[in-house]
Order: structure tokens, then C-alpha cells, then sequence
């Protein structure tokens, strides 16, 4: 002990020497021992100039000065005949990053982590940061499971003072849970509150999902749900005692003990309003889901009181509040609020700012907004304007942000904030489906080309039924209204030996222009005229109707059609839709003068609600028709088929409708209904790129005919189950129906599938 107090006080004394000296003035400072960092950084760093007069307080200054730089692990002072000497130690730069046994984790991530901590390659290593580096990777670890991690570090000394870092991870076994347990529910069973958590122990998806791996942001999470699963049940008392998680010694196995408290079920007696009501009271009151004579419901109440905050932000009010105090009859177990409206100061938008976008112009964001600079704040605008944006397909995350602008109280600016995303894909596949068997496949597309919003593609389809070469070109703002414009180019080949239709196939090979006019913000009319020249083939074995028809028209068909349209889409989502619907009415005609002379037309409504958080329900009606004119039949490769995976399932791909003994005829009117009920793959949580669905689909194809009644047509039906799933190589789809109302000639097929993605 001794000997250290002396070499410590021996190493004091040495360090004191290197700045004790008289007082001087300073004639020229010159730097000693750098060799990365340049002269010019340690001059700017030193408080000392040319001409100062140095003494031994200002010496110490100017060590602490460059101590704190964080560039150097030693720096003295000396002075040669009025020269200060500035003699430094430089720390070592990190010139090397490397990760071994890493398997959980990215690299890339993590090193974006470490650089975000201070530790990245080209800066100053120090070995307290590697220190703190190591325990963040072990911390990450234990957030997916693995307790039995181990972090080891190796600085490696390189030339040119620097250094090299490998971070050698042992990751261990993952520890899984074993099980949870909730203990003091009396009122709900455990299986239903477990089935509100997105952890659970193992089972046959979470392989996939990780969610048997014990995570303490899931776990809050899934504490969170539990207590919103009692509060909107009326459970105004529920409260969560205390939480216990425990690891077996071998680090393998994770135990779960929630302790509740589930309280008295309380009915909501009155809601009122009282504040500053810029809108009519009736009006806000209809905002207000929460009703006497019901259970208390805490989503019903913050839906209310943000739907009154919406309302004013919709008249300028940016900053209005609504807070719901309650009054609490413990005795009665009854519980009435009174809504304080506070509208603030209404304001308007002073500027909108367009951010992180690299490539995509502002122009085309711009044009999607709804709230204008120099108007009032409209909430219901902006929301508009981020759906609309969202709907673009252009980014990964999209967010409004409303700021105060500094010094006033009625100006806001509005940030719009977007993280592209890649909208560029060139694409080699294969695929298979029980219909077009096995396909080759590829496209080369940009949806935002060169960053103006216009979309092109190129497709490649070599099916065996339908074999496809096509280009198509939109501009979504021809004009500053938002008109779009855009062409099709296309060589099409339709053989249906596979299928059950009457034998016969066809080349097509045409083109056309298309606009559309947008009516409001939900609904759209399309216009469009096109172009076509069909080859027709018929064979021995088709149906004398189709052999007539090439007798009567010839093999080859030249047509112009006029095509009009109308959609009005109120979904939520078009790839996961949960409520809203959308609807479509269609209809061309061909234009005398040409070969064929035809019209069809379509109607088409599909709905979707969700009756709870996890199941939603879709319904889907379709009714077409079509026929000739001029006394010209339909052409039998323009009629209506049904049956297959994406009409009635179960049976097999356009069986459904009139035949004669060499097959399918088709038909000039098709009806089609679905009934179907979704809901995510157990154990998959919400994740909805996976999920079931029950089923239940109608539908027939008939020619008119006198006399004919619904009875005659004999719809088919059928039900089962399906299997979805947006997966990495394409989207998956398994069916298993189970046909009703069958006919013997009915050609079923109970289990159907498509697999790949087909461009």
C-alpha cells in the first residue's frame, strides 16, 4: 500500500512539473507528437496565443482545455526560451468494426446503434465507451430471450495509432416461456385474458412470430391490453398488483405471474359538456359513444373526447382539448362524466414543409394535400392529406406534425415528414397455381418514375392458359385536377384446353388510352378506348356454337371499344381492409363500324366491418351482363364464367354455366355473392400477413332465356376454410371447400391453391 501512495504521489509530482514554470510571454507555440489530428485543431482548442503572458493557472486551463477534447490520453506544457511546447498523446482511432457469432441481429443495426452511442469507425476509441458498448449488447440480447448471452471484446493495436474492435458473441440458448399465470381473475377466465397478449408459451407459429421469447416492451404492452380488456368492460377499480418474472437457473425457461385486482363493474349514469362550445352542443353530443345505462368503457370514452378534439380542430382549433372528469358513486358503482371543451385560440397554417424525401419530388406530395398554407388548421384536411399520401405507395412512414410558430399564438407550420421507400422492382419468378400450372414470369416496373408520380411497367406471363406480354404507362396528374392519363400495350394468348370450357384459344394482341376524372375525394370516373385485333382457333372437339361463330365472322376479329367507369373506395386499407367498402360499375361497348359488335356491364359492392379487434367481416355481391347488338350474339370469348379460387371455390376454374357435351358455353349474365369471416392465424397476434378465413360463396352463369325464373338458374354454392399468407417469395393462398347444391356433371375440386406471385 505504501509503495502506491508513493508512485502516486511521485506521479503527481511529474505531472505538476510539466506546467510548473515562471511566468513568460508566449513568442511562438509549437505542437509535438500528433499524428492524425492537425496543428491547426490543437491551436483552436488551446486558449493560449502568440503574445499572451503564461503563468501556471493559465497552464493548467489550457491542459484542461485539451483534456476535454476527448482527443488525447496525455498532454504536457514546457517552454523553450519564450516557445510554448505543446507536447501531446493522441488516442488511438477506431479503424475496424467486426461482429463474430452474431446471428440475432444485423450488424448493420448494431453498428448503427454503437455510432449512435458515440462508437463508430474514424473516431477516438475509448476503452470506457467498449465497456458500456458490451453491456448494451448483452441488455439487447436479454430483450430477445437469450440470458445466457456473453459479450467478449478484442482491441486490436493497427499501424498509424489506431485500432481494431471485434465484439465475439456467444448468443447461448434462448430461454422460452413456459408459462403464464394470471392469478386473482374471478370474473373472466384465464384462457380469455391470456388470448389478449402477444406473448404466450410455445406453440406451432411461434417459430415464426418469437413471441415465446420473453421481452419486457411486450410484456407492458401486453399488461396495457389487459387493463384497457377490464376498463371497457366497466372494471373502473381494475388494477394490476404487482408482476413477477423468473428464469430457471439453467437460463432456459421463463415463468409469467401477473397479480390482479378486478374491482366492481361500474354503469356510466350521464355525460355532459361544459366549457367554451364553439360548436352546437347537439352536434357535439352526437360525437359521444359512451351512453347512459351502458357498462364504463375507457375506449368509448377517449373515442368521444378525441372525436370532439377532431371536431374543433376541423374549425381552426389546432390546440383544443377535452377532458373527461368523472363522478364516482362507489357505493351505487355508477360513474357520470362531465367533457370540459376548451377550444384555445384558433389558428391558421403559416407554412407546410415538405421532409426526407430524396428523390420523390415535392410537387407530387404537395399536390396530395388537402390543407393549404395561409388557411385555417382543418384537422379532417390533414388527416385527408395523409391518407392520400399513404395511398401513393412511395413511402415506408408518413407523418403530419403540427408546431407552433415562436413569438405568435394564432400561426402554426405543418411538417410533413415521409421515409421513402424503394418503388422500383425489376423481378425474375416462377410460380405455380392449379390453374395456369407452372409459370415463368417477370416485369421491370417504377411506380415513381424519375420522381414525378408516373408509373411504367413491363410484364412477362408464360402461363400455359394465359401467356401475357404487356407495357402500361399512367401519369395519375395529366392535368393540375388531378385527371390521369395512361396506355396499355399488350399481346395476349387465351388457351382453355386446361380448363373446362369448350376447346378453343385466341391472340390478342391491341392497345389503348385511358383517363380518369376524379369526382370528390372517394370516387372516380374512368374513360377509355381501346384498340383490339383477335385471332380465333377452334378445333373439332369445341362447341359448334364457337364453330359458328368463326364460320359466320371469320378467324380473325378486328373490334374498337369504348370503355366507362365508376369507383368509389372508402376502405381503410386497400391491402388489409377492415371497414369501409368499395364499389364498381363498369361498362363498354364496341363502336360500329368493325367486326364485333357487343356491351357489357358490371356492378360490383364489397363491405367490410369489424364486429371485435381481431375478427372482420367481408361481404361481396357481383352482377354483370352482356350481349350483342345489331342482331350480333356476344362473341363466345367475351361471355361470363364462374368457378375457381377467386369466384365460387370448390369448384373447378369457369365450370359453372351452360355446357353442352364438349364443355363450358359461358353465359351473358354472372352473379357471384361471398360471404367471409377473417381473422389472424392463432398465435400470430394481429399480424394480419397471415390469416384464416371461413367462407361461404354463391353464384351461377346463364343466358337469358323466356321464362326463365331464379329457381331455374340453380345457384351453387359452397363453404370451407381458407389459408392466407403474404410470403416472402409471393402470396400463398390454400382452399378447402366443400361444395352444396352439387349437380352429377358438376366438376368439383375441393382443395385449390395458387402459389407465386404472376405479373
Amino acid at each position: 500500500m505504501m509503495i502506491r501512495l508513493l508512485l502516486g504521489l511521485v506521479g503527481a509530482c511529474l505531472a505538476g512539473a510539466a506546467w510548473a514554470f515562471d511566468s513568460f510571454v508566449v513568442r511562438d507555440i509549437r505542437v509535438e507528437g500528433i499524428q492524425r489530428i492537425e496543428a491547426g485543431t490543437v491551436f483552436s482548442y488551446l486558449p493560449i496565443k502568440v503574445g499572451d503572458t503564461v503563468d501556471n493557472e493559465k497552464a493548467e486551463a489550457a491542459i484542461k482545455a485539451l483534456f476535454a477534447t476527448g482527443f488525447f490520453r496525455d498532454v504536457r506544457l514546457e517552454q523553450d526560451r519564450g516557445v510554448l511546447i505543446v507536447s501531446v498523446q493522441e488516442r488511438p482511432a477506431i479503424a475496424s468494426i467486426d461482429f463474430v457469432g452474431m446471428k440475432e441481429f444485423k450488424p448493420e443495426d448494431v453498428r448503427k446503434a454503437l455510432r449512435d452511442s458515440g462508437i463508430a469507425e474514424g473516431r477516438t476509441f475509448d476503452r470506457a465507451q467498449i465497456e458500456n458498448a458490451e453491456q448494451e449488447i448483452k441488455r439487447q440480447y436479454l430483450t430477445r430471450g437469450h440470458y445466457g448471452a456473453s459479450v467478449k471484446t478484442t482491441v486490436t493495436p493497427l499501424e498509424r495509432n489506431r485500432v481494431g474492435i471485434n465484439f465475439t458473441v456467444d448468443e447461448g440458448d434462448t430461454a422460452k416461456i413456459s408459462a403464464i399465470n394470471i392469478v386473482g381473475n374471478q370474473i373472466f377466465s384465464k384462457d380469455l385474458l391470456l388470448e389478449q397478449f402477444t406473448l404466450r408459451s410455445p406453440g406451432m407459429w411461434t417459430w415464426y412470430t418469437k413471441n415465446d421469447q420473453y421481452s419486457r416492451q411486450k410484456l407492458q404492452a401486453d399488461l396495457e391490453t389487459l387493463r384497457s380488456f377490464y376498463l371497457n368492460r366497466g372494471f373502473l377499480d381494475f388494477s394490476i398488483d404487482s408482476t413477477q418474472v423468473s428464469i430457471t437457473p439453467e437460463k432456459r425457461e421463463v415463468y409469467i405471474t401477473v397479480n390482479i385486482t378486478e374491482g366492481e363493474k361500474y354503469t356510466v349514469t350521464g355525460v355532459k359538456l361544459a366549457g367554451e362550445l364553439i360548436v352546437p352542443e347537439q352536434e357535439l353530443m352526437k360525437l359521444v359513444t359512451l351512453r347512459p345505462g351502458e357498462p364504463f368503457s375507457r375506449a368509448k370514452l377517449a373515442e368521444s373526447t378525441k372525436a370532439i378534439g377532431d371536431r374543433l380542430g376541423n374549425e381552426g382549433y389546432a390546440f383544443a382539448n377535452a377532458n373527461a372528469v368523472p363522478e364516482v358513486d362507489k357505493a351505487k358503482r355508477t360513474v357520470a362524466f362531465t367533457i370540459m371543451v376548451d377550444p384555445g385560440r384558433r389558428v391558421y397554417v403559416r407554412r407546410i414543409n415538405v421532409v426526407g424525401n430524396t428523390k420523390t419530388r415535392d410537387e407530387v406530395i404537395r399536390r396530395e394535400l388537402r390543407q393549404l398554407e395561409g388557411a385555417y388548421y382543418d384537422g379532417q384536411k390533414l388527416q385527408l392529406s395523409r391518407q392520400r399520401l399513404e395511398r401513393l405507395g412511395f413511402f415506408s412512414e408518413t407523418d403530419l406534425e403540427t408546431e407552433p410558430v415562436t413569438g405568435t399564438t394564432d400561426q402554426v407550420d405543418v411538417n410533413v415528414k415521409v421515409k421513402e421507400r424503394p418503388t422500383g422492382s425489376l423481378m425474375l419468378g416462377i410460380g405455380f397455381s392449379n390453374v395456369d400450372r407452372f409459370i415463368v414470369s417477370g416485369s421491370i416496373s417504377q411506380q415513381n418514375l424519375f420522381g414525378t408520380g408516373k408509373s411504367l411497367s413491363v410484364s412477362v406471363n408464360s402461363g400455359q392458359v394465359n401467356r401475357v406480354y404487356a407495357v402500361s404507362y399512367t401519369d395519375p396528374y395529366f392535368t393540375v385536377n388531378g385527371v390521369s392519363q395512361g396506355f396499355d400495350i399488350y399481346d395476349r394468348r387465351f388457351d382453355s384446353t386446361r380448363l373446362t370450357l369448350g376447346r378453343y384459344r385466341t391472340d390478342t394482341m391491341g392497345g389503348g388510352l385511358r383517363f380518369g376524372y376524379p369526382v370528390s375525394e372517394y370516387d372516380r370516373i374512368n374513360f377509355g378506348l381501346a384498340g383490339e385485333r383477335v385471332g380465333l382457333t377452334v378445333f373439332e372437339e369445341s362447341p359448334q356454337r364457337f364453330i359458328d361463330f368463326v364460320r359466320q365472322f371469320g378467324d380473325t376479329a378486328d373490334s374498337v371499344i369504348t370503355s366507362a367507369g365508376w369507383v368509389r373506395d372508402t376502405r381503410d386499407s386497400a391491402l388489409w381492409p377492415t371497414r369501409g367498402m368499395v364499389q364498381r360499375l363498369n361498362g363498354e361497348r364496341t363502336v360500329n363500324g368493325f367486326d364485333l359488335h357487343y356491351y357489357k356491364t358490371s356492378y360490383q359492392l364489397t363491405w367490410f366491418a369489424s364486429p371485435t379487434r381481431k375478427l372482420t367481416v367481408m361481404l361481396n355481391g357481383e352482377l354483370a351482363h352482356g350481349n350483342g347488338y345489331g342482331g350480333d350474339p356476344l362473341p363466345f370469348f367475351k361471355a361470363y364464367y364462374a368457378g375457381g379460387p377467386t369466384s365460387v371455390r370448390g369448384y373447378m376454374q369457369s365450370s359453372l354455366g351452360p355446357r353442352d357435351e364438349n364443355g363450358v358455353l359461358g353465359g351473358t349474365y354472372r352473379f357471384i355473392g361471398n360471404v367471409e369471416l377473417l381473422a389472424p392465424m392463432p398465435g400470430m397476434g394481429q399480424d394480419r400477413s397471415v390469416r384464416l378465413s371461413w367462407f361461404y360463396d354463391f353464384g351461377q352463369v346463364w343466358t337469358d332465356t323466356p321464362g326463365q325464373t331464379l329457381n331455374d338458374l340453380k345457384l351453387r354454392t359452397s363453404t370451407g376454410l381458407a389459408f392466407s399468407w403474404n410470403s416472402p417469395f409471393g402470396p400463398l393462398k390454400l382452399i378447402y371447400a366443400f361444395p352444396l347444391h352439387t349437380r352429377p356433371d358438376d366438376r368439383l375440386q375441393r382443395f385449390q391453391f395458387m402459389l407465386g406471385q404472376v405479373f
